[in-house]
């Protein structure tokens, strides 16, 4: 099965997102014991190619590491060296699409509008992410396939566990989650993430 098949079926990308290298390395393991295994690690956590090093090592083989808030090439190729199997962004750049593409690699750009998906899809994304996926609600989702059946979308920005079903149930292809489940102790981000991969299981049933 492709990466991106796997994350659609996984159902939910954990956003890692923190001020400290050593959190981001505790959330991971958090997601990873509460069954989410497609975490992304922001490139706004310090030391981040390190991180993306350190979980590759440790999770690699178990988990689907990405690399976020990759806002150009030269990052990009950067976290793909450092380990990362797939790249997300908050923006769509076209010379990303080309780089993630030559090696390879799925991209993942954030988008919002028709016109920004019909672009993403001319660039041969193949999952794109619906953010800020708060600005809009799920319904926006039935919205778009409308015209836009084909866009696969992975609505972040505002998914939690208490809202997580209406996404999928509207046709989200998975969700991103960030400060919904990244924060608290290690116990509590493994209890939501647990929750998280339950309700899209039930929703998608």
């Amino acid at each position: 099965m492709d990466l991106v098949e796997k994350i659609v079926e996984s159902g939910v990308v954990a956003v890692v997102r923190t001020d400290s290298p050593e959190k981001a390395v505790e959330i991971c393991h958090a997601c990873k014991e509460g069954g989410i295994i497609a975490i992304e690690i922001t490139f706004s956590v310090p030391r981040a190619v390190e991180v993306i090093q350190q979980i590759d090592k440790e999770l690699g083989n178990e988990i689907l590491l990405g690399a976020g808030t990759v806002l150009d090439p030269y990052t990009a190729k950067i976290a793909i060296e450092a380990g990362a199997k797939y790249i997300v962004a908050p923006n769509l750049s076209e010379e990303t699409a080309l780089l993630c593409n030559k090696h390879r690699v799925p991209y993942i750009p954030g988008v919002l509008t028709p016109t920004e998906i019909v672009k993403a899809l001319e660039l041969g994304v193949p999952l794109i992410k619906l953010f800020p996926a708060s600005a809009v609600g799920p319904s926006y989702i039935k919205a778009i396939h409308g015209p836009l059946p084909q866009a696969k979308l992975l609505p972040t920005g505002g998914v939690n566990v208490e809202n997580v079903k209406d996404w999928i149930k509207a046709g989200a292809a998975a969700v991103g989650v960030g400060g919904g489940l990244t924060k608290g102790s290690r116990k509590e981000i493994a209890e939501k993430a647990k929750k998280l991969v339950q309700a899209v299981k039930e929703a998608r049933e």
